[in-house]
């Protein structure tokens, strides 16, 4: 007997034949044409030197040699599947969307993230959209950035937009040293948007501070405001959760404690299909506990 690899499609077209006990039917399992599965039975008899069916007119009926050798072939394929499916789901990519502005915040909790489940693999896709289209986009899991609530049904809140005022701490010590009390209308004012709405919607909310906003500098996004405002360009309007990480290691400072809701709020959204993954599910969970105490 040759100890040769049989065919491993052959073996396929055999198990799924032997199911259905038609030759139109495992066609289309298959999704081959009924030649196609007659040709691969064929190539097995061959290899093993017996018939595995008897041809009848309402269809096929296995051989004694088919019925002994099914049960075996049947089980093989199981475990395949089996071990496949493990495989895939041990390592098993998230494919999580996140726009730009949402990383200053969200690198940090994905390195929570990997420190506590290590088996949890997060390919990363930044993009200057702040929405995303499961039924166009091919991600598991994605944070959109957006002014109005989001239905319950779409995502659930990660935090809402909180602003205030931040500046580089030399910045601060050096008025200090000079005794001159703290103007931010002596600095440029960092805007990540033209309309400058973020700092007219913090002093309208604060009418005690007033400075007068003599040199301003415009960005695309607020991540690049507030990287300008840690390099000591000047004072931006920064979302508190999203500096959160700057603030500890004291890049970044809040010369007032006064800040004040956008309306905005970052969420966490998921396709209504999601996948069967016992890693994806430990990531929402994951997302949802550790995460919840900032949401308001």
């Amino acid at each position: 007997m040759s100890k040769r690899t049989p065919p491993f499609n052959a073996l396929h077209a055999f198990v799924i034949t032997a199911r259905h006990l038609n030759l139109t039917r495992a066609a289309d399992e298959l999704c081959v044409t009924q030649g196609a599965v007659s040709r691969q039975i064929a190539t097995l008899e061959a290899y093993l030197g017996f018939s595995l069916f008897q041809r009848h007119a309402r269809g096929l009926v296995l051989t004694p040699q088919g019925q002994q050798y099914l049960p075996d072939v049947k089980t093989a394929f199981d475990l395949l599947l089996s071990a496949t499916q493990k495989a895939c789901r041990e390592n098993a990519v998230i494919r999580l969307k996140a726009p730009t502005c949402a990383m200053r915040w969200l690198v940090p909790q994905l390195m929570k993230l990997e420190a506590e489940h290590p088996e949890i693999h997060v390919s990363l896709t930044t993009t200057t959209a702040h929405d995303v289209d499961f039924k166009t986009e091919n991600f598991d899991a994605a944070i959109v950035f957006a002014e109005q609530p989001l239905p319950a049904n779409q995502g659930y809140k990660l935090f809402d937009e909180v602003i205030s005022p931040v500046i580089a701490p030399h910045l601060i010590e050096k008025m200090s040293k000079t005794g001159g009390e703290l103007d931010l209308s002596t600095f440029t004012f960092l805007h990540p948007t033209h309309d400058q709405r973020d700092w007219k919607l913090w002093l309208h909310s604060n009418p005690n501070h007033a400075f007068t906003m003599r040199k301003n500098q415009h960005f695309d996004t607020m991540d690049l405001a507030i990287s300008a405002a840690i390099q000591g360009f000047g004072v931006a309007m920064a979302d508190i959760s999203l500096i959160e990480e700057d603030s500890r290691m004291k890049r970044l400072v809040r010369p007032f404690a006064e800040s004040v809701k956008t309306g905005a709020a970052y969420y966490l959204c998921t396709p209504p299909t999601q996948p069967q993954l016992t890693q994806y599910r430990t990531f929402l969970t994951w997302f949802n506990s550790s995460l919840s105490h900032i949401s308001g």
